[in-house]
């Protein structure tokens, strides 16, 4: 198939058979969006469909483009992915976009849930407790960056030591000892995120090296920010591209 061809049969098998309403006063647009996004980015590289649509809910939560979010909210169902992959992918975005974003985005969600009839709250996926949220984030936050970890919280002025607590007990702690989702596909999933921020590098560069360290390999992540390309433009995707190839150098 031409990259026309895989772009209609993409478009169907997440959208199904209707026509995009702006596709009536923006053809040419629309077409040139489609063939990029479902007939080239889509068949690039080594993700699946349902890692895909993971990695667009988070990037459009990020970016705050509702409309969208809500059509691939969709689109994730029709290629598999659970309720509760759906919402843990948008509640990993909370610690770098922070709360109001994230919330717009679930109320997005839940929009979609309801008019499918699935029933909310969804399971649970909380795996600690108050007394315990801070030493099982620390354990999480080691596994995935090391002991450089001891030493940033060594470091830290007291007036800032607060900070990394919280990155402890509320950024690892709170979220990635959820279910729902492995602790491979949140540290991919971050990544998308912080490079769909902009001007993150620094924390790009520290989530590349995470990534690496819990088992994702060099060509996943080019994958996955290609995959973020159509959602968040080419300056944040090479910027996003040269941290990955500063610590991660080609041969």
């Amino acid at each position: 198939m031409d990259r026309i061809e895989k772009s209609k049969e993409k478009y169907k098998q997440l959208f199904g058979n209707g026509v995009p309403a702006v596709y009536a006063a923006d053809p040419d647009c629309q077409d040139i969006l489609s063939r990029f996004i479902f007939g080239e980015v889509f068949y690039q590289g080594n993700l699946d469909d349902r890692q895909r649509e993971l990695i667009t809910l988070v990037v459009l939560t990020t970016n705050q483009t509702l409309p969208q979010l809500k059509a691939h909210v969709g689109a994730a169902l029709n290629v598999g992915l659970t309720p509760v992959e759906i919402k843990e992918a948008v509640y990993q975005c909370a610690p770098y976009i922070g709360f109001p974003k994230t919330l717009n985005a679930i109320s997005e969600v839940n929009e979609v849930f309801k008019a499918k009839n699935i029933p909310l709250p969804i399971e649970s996926q909380k795996t600690v407790e108050e007394e315990n949220r801070f030493d099982k984030g620390l354990s999480v936050q080691v596994e995935i960056f090391g002991e450089i970890i001891a030493k940033m919280q060594e470091a830290a002025p007291s007036n800032q030591k607060h900070i990394q607590e919280y990155l402890s007990a509320f950024c690892f702690g709170d979220f990635y000892t959820r279910g729902g989702l492995d602790l491979k596909t949140r540290e991919l999933l971050t990544l998308c995120i912080v490079s769909s921020l902009g001007g993150a590098e620094g924390q790009v560069k520290a989530h590349v090296q995470g990534n690496l360290n819990v088992g994702n390999d060099k060509e996943t992540l080019i994958t996955a920010i290609t995959h973020c390309l159509p959602y968040m433009g080419f300056p944040r995707t090479l910027n996003a591209l040269a941290c990955i190839n500063e610590i991660i150098p080609e041969n």
